[in-house]
């Protein structure tokens, strides 16, 4: 098996995350004010955006990603993937919910 790079993991997301944002605009088109009045504040408590008071979590960057791609400036992956990669340092790679299912426990 091939072994996957965090930048290729971060060029992933954002090619998800930029595939979400058509159908957003899509949405948009057919209901103007979706996006800011529905799906923004969804997004926003996805993300946790607002909680400031923990450390980013993996399982909040996939809307914090789509979140940047519906910015004015879209996703920047070397940004994704340095969030990725602070993630999994914090994480540790002997952690009990760690994919690796090569070392024997």
């Amino acid at each position: 098996m091939a072994n996957i790079s965090n930048h290729q993991i971060a060029e992933l997301l954002v090619g998800i995350a930029r595939a979400q944002q058509a159908i957003v605009e899509a949405i948009e088109s057919m209901k103007p004010g979706f996006r800011s009045t529905h799906l923004s504040p969804a997004l926003m408590n996805a993300a946790r955006v607002r909680d400031t008071h923990r450390p980013l979590q993996l399982s909040d960057l996939p809307a914090r990603v789509l979140l940047q791609c519906m910015g004015r400036n879209g996703a920047d992956v070397d940004r994704v993937a340095r969030d990725l990669e602070e993630i999994l340092a914090r994480r540790g790679d002997d952690t009990p919910g760690s994919l690796d299912m090569t070392k024997v426990i």
